[in-house]
């Protein structure tokens, strides 16, 4: 079920199985997307590595995660996209900006308990039933609909990462998380993301010393990271190329960030 509207506005909705998966490779572009697992043992690779799925486990994508398939049964697809519904400007409605997506430290994985699952097919009919009406009120209701699957994300999210939750509470901390995710390319200090926050380095660094998880400076080294495997194994760009890409105009520097982060050159990825 694929809902487009007149200004690029766009939702799919469909059940995923070995005779259809390509569909989980697809991109839209500032699209997002929902995978809802409805039966045991799925596998995917999604950036190189391989994630195990059971039953009513969800993940959170966007554009930039490279999917491969491995193993999948009837998983429930939904991907929209800015037009349809930003979730940057609605963060105020939904709050999963630096939770279920743009968090630049981890993929979001949820497990829908057995007393919640009702909610969520309820929503997914709803879904369904909306996708078929043909007025003025489709694309708000849809909307609406969405809205809504999100707020269950969210709270599941927050409910069961309890080693997690003072972190992605913080509205600073996710506001961080979302300019690296904007701006890792050209800013790779701590420094340059405090003047963006109105803090100071050392209030930055002493909130997430607080709650006890990675230190600032390692959330931008891993999201660089990520990106340098990502094109490195991904693209056909030169090692220069991925350097100058990543804001680095001299390419010794990035292949001496990448050595101590990886353990290996660049070059010793790419050929691996």
């Amino acid at each position: 079920m694929k809902f487009i509207g007149s200004t690029n506005e766009y939702l799919h909705l469909v059940t995923v199985d070995q005779h259809n998966c390509h569909v989980l490779k697809e991109t839209i572009e500032n699209g997002l997307t929902i995978l809802w697992f409805e039966k045991e043992n799925n596998h995917l690779f999604i950036d190189g590595k391989r994630f195990d799925f059971e039953k009513n486990q969800i993940v959170f994508l966007t554009e930039f995660h490279k999917v491969k398939v491995g193993r999948v049964e009837d998983v429930r697809l939904l991907r929209f996209n800015k037009p349809f519904y930003c979730i940057l400007d609605h963060d105020n409605e939904v709050g999963c900006k630096g939770i279920l997506f743009f968090g630049a430290s981890q993929l979001p994985i949820i497990t829908i308990p057995a007393e919640e699952v009702e909610k969520f097919e309820t929503v997914w009919k709803m879904f369904a039933i909306e996708m078929d009406s043909n007025d003025n009120l489709q694309i708000e209701m849809l909307q609406m609909m969405l809205k809504r699957y999100l707020i269950l994300c969210t709270r599941l999210f927050k409910s069961q990462k309890q080693n997690d939750v003072k972190l992605f509470e913080s509205d600073i901390i996710r506001e961080f998380n979302f300019l690296v995710e904007q701006h890792f390319k050209t800013k790779h200090t701590v420094t340059e993301y405090a003047d963006l926050l109105h803090k100071s380095p050392k209030t930055l660094s002493n909130i997430f010393s607080k709650i006890g998880k990675k230190t600032p400076l390692k959330f931008i080294q891993e999201r660089k990271m990520l990106e340098a495997r990502r094109l490195l194994k991904y693209s056909d760009l030169q090692i220069q190329e991925v350097a100058y890409e990543l804001g680095y105009e001299d390419v010794q520097a990035f292949s001496r960030f990448f050595k101590n982060q990886e353990g290996q050159s660049p070059s010793k990825f790419k050929e691996a």
